[in-house]
């Protein structure tokens, strides 16, 4: 009986124990979780309402007029309507390629073009632009040569796409290198074995395995791709109705005075921006959830066997 007591006793003291250690580590992790909300709220929540809140006070009416009234503005919805889903293709197909030579493959200089994938993350997107000048500009290294064959890459849509499609280089890559890798490659040696080419074994094998990978890869670009600003400000030349894109034309409008027109412009590419986000949430989540399920069902049939 006094062992019992005891043992009782001890059991009070670890439970009070760790009680007291709980509410210890709840004190930091709500302050923790405060602090970032409070970040949130003044440099992400904040911005995006006051923006929402610029562009409506005047109403729908006067909301839907800003967008369509002025040829400038709907230009510049035209050709990022032009130049993101031309970025975006021409960087799936490179980011498809480069996955698989990477993923798959062993070779000297691998390491190198890993390494060159990543580099507009570190190269500011003005650099990016400048060095597009100094190639393809009028007294640039092919400037001449341009002229000559009367081909216009600077100033143009062909100099917008090509940045574009520079800065939003890594996305795709890089989200489907790690999955091809973990993937490994014996499915697909097994259709190549059973007789399958190349391009049944891509069409049939990989991309159903990559496909929410390359999804996610795709939306994060798309992202990109409609809000760059710097390597486009230095290419395009800003010529209204011909190179304006909608981040140059919101800070055109700005410039000018025309607040209202700029806050319907920045609304919607916003809005583009908060679909996009929606879209990658719910892509997360259903990756997350075919995992579980892939877990799940490896796990049953172990245990079975």
């Amino acid at each position: 009986m006094p062992n019992s007591a005891a043992i009782s006793h001890a059991g009070a003291i670890v439970t009070g124990h760790s009680a007291a250690a709980r509410r210890e580590s709840a004190l930091p992790r709500r302050l923790l979780i405060g602090s970032a909300l409070t970040v949130v709220g003044i440099f992400i929540v904040a911005p995006v309402a006051l923006i929402f809140y610029s562009a409506l006070q005047n109403g729908i009416g006067a909301y839907w007029t800003n967008l369509i009234t002025r040829p400038a503005t709907l230009n510049a919805i035209k050709l990022t309507l032009i130049v993101t889903p031309v970025a975006v293709i021409l960087n799936t197909l490179f980011g498809i390629a480069a996955a698989w030579l990477i993923a798959r493959f062993r070779f000297a200089g691998r390491t190198v073009l890993t390494t060159l994938i990543d580099l507009p993350f570190s190269v500011s997107p003005v650099v990016v632009g400048l060095m597009l000048m100094l190639l393809f500009g009028r007294l640039g290294y092919l400037g001449p040569w341009l002229q000559k064959m009367d081909w216009h890459i600077v100033f143009a849509l062909p100099g917008i796409i090509m940045a574009t499609t520079f800065v939003t280089l890594p996305f795709v890559a890089r989200e489907l290198i790690p999955v091809m890798e973990a993937l490994g490659n014996e499915e697909e040696t097994a259709a190549i074995s059973l007789g399958a080419n190349a391009w049944q074994m891509f069409w049939r094998v990989t991309l159903p395995s990559i496909k929410w990978g390359l999804l996610y890869g795709v939306i994060l670009c798309n992202a990109r791709a409609m809000g760059e600003f710097g390597a486009v400000y230095v290419v395009s030349g800003r010529i209204e109705n011909q190179t304006t894109t909608m981040p140059l034309q919101v800070q055109k409008l700005l410039e000018q005075g025309y607040d209202s027109d700029a806050f319907a412009l920045a609304s919607l590419l916003t809005l583009l921006a908060l679909v996009t986000l929606a879209l990658k949430v719910w892509l997360e989540r259903k990756t997350q959830r075919q995992l579980l399920a892939a877990a799940t069902q490896e796990f049953t049939v172990g245990s079975n066997s």
